[in-house]
This record gives C-alpha cells, sequence and structure tokens, in this order.
C-alpha cells in the first residue's frame, strides 16, 4: 500500500482503543488509558487511516505552550511499514508544528532509528542530554 493510499490528517480524533492496538501491533507494552491522560497536554497528533479507516500510523507532538514543540510517539503498523507512512506522518506533524507558531520541533531517538528520523525525515542531529529518572 502506497503512502498514497493512506489519509492523513492532523487532530483527527482517534480513540485510546485504537492507539493501545496500533501499538500491541508492533509489540509494544500499550498502557490503556494513556491516550486519555495525554491528549489534554499535545499541540496536535497524526493520524494515518487506510481506506478501511483502519489505523496504520500516528504521532503525537506535545509542547511547551510557546516555540518549542516535542515529536514522540512515532508508529505504523508492521503491515504497512516500509511504504513512507512513518516518514509522511513526521512531514505532516512538522507542518501541524509549523502552522501552531513553533519555531523548533524536537525528537529523541535510539540508535537504530537514525537513518528513519535523520535522512527520511530531515532532523539534524544535535547534542543533548538526558536522566534516566527511575535511576538518578
Amino acid at each position: 500500500m502506497p503512502v498514497d493510499d493512506v489519509t492523513l490528517t492532523w487532530r483527527r480524533p482517534v480513540t485510546d482503543a485504537e492507539l493501545v492496538e496500533l501499538t500491541a501491533s508492533h509489540g509494544g507494552n500499550p498502557e490503556p488509558g494513556w491516550w486519555d491522560r495525554v491528549r489534554p497536554h499535545s499541540l496536535g497528533w497524526v493520524t494515518a487511516r487506510a481506506a478501511d479507516d483502519l489505523l496504520v500510523g500516528f504521532v503525537n507532538v506535545a509542547w511547551d505552550g510557546g516555540g518549542h514543540a516535542f515529536l514522540i510517539d512515532t508508529k505504523t503498523r508492521p503491515s504497512h511499514q516500509r511504504r513512507g507512512i512513518g516518514a509522511a506522518v513526521v512531514r505532516r506533524a512538522v507542518e501541524g508544528a509549523r502552522a501552531a507558531g513553533c519555531e523548533w520541533l524536537f525528537v529523541d531517538f535510539e540508535p537504530h532509528l537514525e537513518a528513519f528520523y535523520l535522512e527520511a525525515c530531515g532532523f539534524r542531529p544535535t547534542a543533548a542530554g538526558l536522566i534516566h529518572l527511575p535511576d538518578a
């Protein structure tokens, strides 16, 4: 299924149950109720839906209420990966954050996702710091 066969939408309603199922589809550990708690703090999110309305991709954009936005929870259903959907979802999130007046969009990721975020999505590497709070 090429990207042309999915509909990308900024801030289209998505249910907690849909995100639990999408997360479980790729072996994640979904936490029911997570989206209901997170949604009120989001600048926006992007959904990618197949013709049958199945949620096949998602990304959330959190923000600080000002010029900084944060890309988190990028997900693509395994049956739809390697088709450009993830990069398309991220591009749409960039547009949404820009339209909201944000100046910067940040993302952090594990090393195996570097090619996706830096090459396919256009992020550039930066120095950053991290504290793992349970260990601190």
